[in-house]
């Protein structure tokens, strides 16, 4: 599935690993497994196929986004959008849900 960032900070932490030292090693690990997951799934159906990502809606004034598990305190944050090419992930950040 095609995936852009919305913002450079997340950008950066895909392609260079810059600012990964805010983080802990096994959620930078997860964060590119996921990466891979979205980039090899064919639509965001196959992201809700997979439970172990719990690709789930968020609520209230956040249910635009969508949350996948890195582990059980860290989520990544994304909004699925549509563009002439069709539906893509808008990848938005990393948060700790604790």
């Amino acid at each position: 599935m095609r995936f852009n960032f919305s913002s450079r900070k997340m950008l950066l932490l895909y392609e260079e690993e810059k600012g990964a030292k805010k983080f802990d090693e096994g959620v930078i690990d997860a964060f590119f497994e996921v990466m891979a997951v979205i980039r090899d799934a064919p639509d965001e159906r196959t992201l809700y196929d997979l439970k172990s990502l719990h690709f789930e809606k968020l609520k209230g004034k956040r249910s635009h986004e969508r949350s996948l598990r890195l582990n059980k305190q860290w989520r990544l944050i994304v909004e699925i959008r549509k563009d002439d090419e069709g539906a893509f992930l808008l990848v938005k950040d990393i948060e700790d849900y604790h």
